[in-house]
């Protein structure tokens, strides 16, 4: 089979597409910003999978630089574009993210032009789809866009900027070159190793006790084995070319939902998790002191609520029971170095990935 390169092998959901690839029968090179991180990750990778050692490459790409790219997409039919930038000079302004996201988005897209690949599959998210919109009931579809105008995190403005410039640059630049892209709601789902995915960080806060009590507002979730089986779908589906990809298990459900499902499912390992919602005024008064809650303020009070019917009825995707997923993950962190007490100080994120 031809290969594929997957940017970004070493985190979360890119070590699943890997996997998932590797499983299908593709030969993978994927990037790491330092190749330092190789062996852990083909250890990971071994111990989830039987696999020829040879039919994976890692190479060393940085998506804030040029250096690397041409080499890394050469001879790939298919790129699943995963990595996101991450800045390492301290903390970052609204225009370092915008612009890293932007720039990191367009570099690999011109080196998989120039190199001739067929497809790149654009790993985005619900951040670029469900923010800066007025409260609804009605589920975002792919049809919808943030509101960059409105008050929203740097994090969702990057994600939704990044993917507008790949599309314009695919119509005014990308020659035959096609592009999908697909977009995760927040994403769950088993480690492959001992690494401290910030997706996560919401079920690990409350296995820790780290969360007496959870923000007021739910969003939708997905399995992130899941995510991996839709970007091999879109990969190949000629009616994918130039298609947006929600990635959801179903309706919104609220952090406090997600606690309830932790310790019906995982009892007494469960122990801490929380049991009450913290009232929407408090959130809300508390997020003037608490850097946490204000994080999360365009969130509080929200149900970001995100159907997958486009990929369930086109693709024939289907994801997994989220309530086992939720238990999956739970004890896949209760496994590894990823929760327990070393971890209590470690703070709640966002869940949108």
């Amino acid at each position: 089979m031809s290969q594929v390169l997957v940017t970004g092998g070493s985190g979360f959901i890119g070590g699943w597409c890997v996997l998932a690839l590797l499983q299908a029968g593709y030969d993978v090179r994927t990037t790491v910003r330092t190749l330092d991180r190789e062996a852990g990750l083909r250890a990971q990778l071994h111990a989830a999978a039987d696999f020829a050692d040879e039919r994976l490459s890692v190479v060393r790409a940085d998506l804030q630089s040029d250096d690397g790219w041409a080499e890394a997409v050469a001879g790939s039919e298919y790129v699943l574009h995963v990595a996101s930038p991450t800045l390492r000079n301290g903390p970052a302004s609204e225009a370092e993210m915008v612009g890293a996201a932007r720039d990191g988005v367009l570099r690999v897209l011109r080196a998989a032009r120039d190199a001739g690949v067929r497809r790149v599959v654009l790993t985005s998210a619900f951040g670029a789809i469900g923010y800066g919109h007025p409260r609804r009931t009605a589920p975002f579809t792919e049809a919808d866009w943030t509101n960059v105008e409105a008050d929203i995190a740097p994090y969702q403005k990057s994600k939704t900027l990044a993917e507008r410039a790949a599309w314009q640059f695919i119509q005014e630049e990308g020659g035959a070159l096609e592009l999908t892209a697909v977009h995760p709601v927040a994403v769950i789902g088993p480690v492959l190793g001992p690494d401290d995915p910030p997706s996560l960080r919401t079920i690990r806060s409350m296995l820790d006790g780290d969360l007496p009590a959870t923000p007021p507002f739910g969003t939708s979730w997905v399995d992130v084995r899941d995510v991996a089986e839709l970007h091999l779908r879109v990969m190949t589906e000629p009616a994918a070319a130039g298609e947006r990809w929600l990635a959801s298990a179903g309706p919104s459900l609220r952090i406090v939902e997600v606690a309830r499902i932790l310790r019906r499912r995982l009892g007494d390992r469960a122990a801490n998790a929380p049991t009450r919602e913290l009232p929407l005024p408090i959130a809300r008064l508390l997020a003037h002191f608490n850097p946490q809650l204000r994080a999360l303020r365009p969130q509080l009070g929200q149900d970001f609520n995100a159907t997958s019917a486009k990929a369930e009825q086109m693709l024939g995707w289907k994801p997994r029971p989220l309530d086992r997923t939720i238990e999956e993950t739970a004890e896949s962190l209760l496994s590894t170095s990823c929760s327990g007490p070393s971890r209590r100080t470690r703070s709640l994120s966002s869940p949108d990935r």
